[in-house]
């Protein structure tokens, strides 16, 4: 069975609102990997990303019921994943944002876009650079993952996290800066 055939994401759906262990099986099977690494981005660790990707089947499975088959279900549960994530985050008060006055952010938010790109474009790898954002603070790295990896935008960030808009485009843009700063200290000026 494939989750991008219509049909059969239809019938695996379908077995799991009937609570059928063997289509949760094959949904949780064909989810696992890319769910995984998705908590990956939000977690400190694998364990905790592990407890991440189990509570949020817990809530795909109990919420399964609700999926129109108006998308696909992988990104259903993508976003289910990562809504549940971020309460569990925010249950633990790990989320510290901060907000800066407007010319902080813009003068932040036009240094930490040029740098970044020249991080991108230097010796630095895919690697290098998650392993960087593993580092920040998890409201950085919340702010960051949800607008430069899942890409929302400013306003669904601020409506998912309970933030105002201008306090996730400041802490994007210190995301940003933190990781230039990072990557200078662990591997040197770039060019």
């Amino acid at each position: 069975m494939d989750l991008s055939n219509a049909d059969d994401a239809k019938k695996i759906v379908d077995g799991c609102i009937r609570g059928d262990v063997k289509y949760q099986q094959i949904l949780y099977k064909a989810t696992y990997g890319k769910m995984l690494g998705l908590c990956l981005r939000y977690a400190k660790d694998k364990e905790e990303a592990k407890d991440f990707l189990h509570d949020g089947f817990i809530k795909v499975f109990e919420k399964i019921k609700f999926f129109k088959h108006s998308g696909s279900v992988e990104g259903w549960i993508r976003r289910i994943i990562i809504n549940n994530t971020i309460d569990i985050i925010r249950r633990k008060n790990r989320m510290a944002f901060v907000s800066d006055s407007e010319n902080d952010l813009m003068r932040l938010t036009a240094e930490s876009d040029d740098n970044l790109e020249n991080i991108s474009n230097t010796q630095a790898n895919a690697e290098i650079i998650i392993g960087l954002i593993q580092e920040l603070s998890p409201a950085y790295k919340t702010v960051f993952n949800l607008y430069v990896i899942e890409e929302y935008t400013h306003k669904e960030i601020a409506e998912m996290l309970n933030i105002s808009i201008g306090t996730s485009k400041s802490n994007l843009a210190k995301a940003k800066e933190k990781l230039k700063d990072m990557f200078i200290e662990k591997y040197g000026e770039y060019k």
